[in-house]
């Protein structure tokens, strides 16, 4: 099953949530960010984990990175998949070449194989939203929220199940 407005549960297992189902909650959160770059820090782990969540919406050949990219921020830290994130991108605007320099990710294995695990403990449509923001309780209780999410989506791949 896929995010689609009235379905109360989406591809990943979750029920919705206050605001609708992940994909509701998805949207928010890039729109919010645009806005406030404290939270933007934490894109490119919102993404992954969100693709990872919902492989349906996702081009399957950057699956493995993603998974990577999260493994190496659970292992190392924001600070460390920024770095190699800035790394990513002045790569590509060089035009040095084409895809992703893998080399950041080499300890990390591949994402398994058998596809998506399904249901996930922590998810998108369980984040709180209060005065119309993901940040009201401050950026590092969002942090903390974001980082349970990646936990959670790593975990599940990994273990195969919920």
């Amino acid at each position: 099953m896929t995010d689609s407005p009235g379905t109360g549960q989406c591809d990943c297992g979750a029920a919705a949530g206050p605001l609708g189902e992940c994909a509701d909650y998805y949207y928010a959160i890039l729109a919010e960010e645009q806005a406030d770059p404290r939270m933007y820090q934490w894109h490119a782990v919102v993404v992954c984990a969100y693709l990872l969540q919902h492989p349906s919406r996702a081009h399957e050949k950057y699956l493995d990175v993603q998974f990577r990219m999260l493994r190496l921020y659970l292992d190392q830290g924001l600070d460390a998949l920024l770095r190699v994130t800035a790394h990513q991108v002045a790569r590509n605007k060089h035009g040095v070449r084409s895809g992703y320099d893998m080399a950041p990710f080499a300890a990390y294995g591949p994402i398994p194989q058998g596809g998506s695990p399904g249901s996930f403990r922590a998810g998108f449509s369980g984040m709180p939203f209060r005065d119309g923001s993901f940040v009201s309780d401050g950026h590092a209780a969002y942090g903390e929220r974001i980082h349970a999410i990646a936990e959670a989506t790593v975990e599940s791949w990994t273990s195969g199940t919920a």
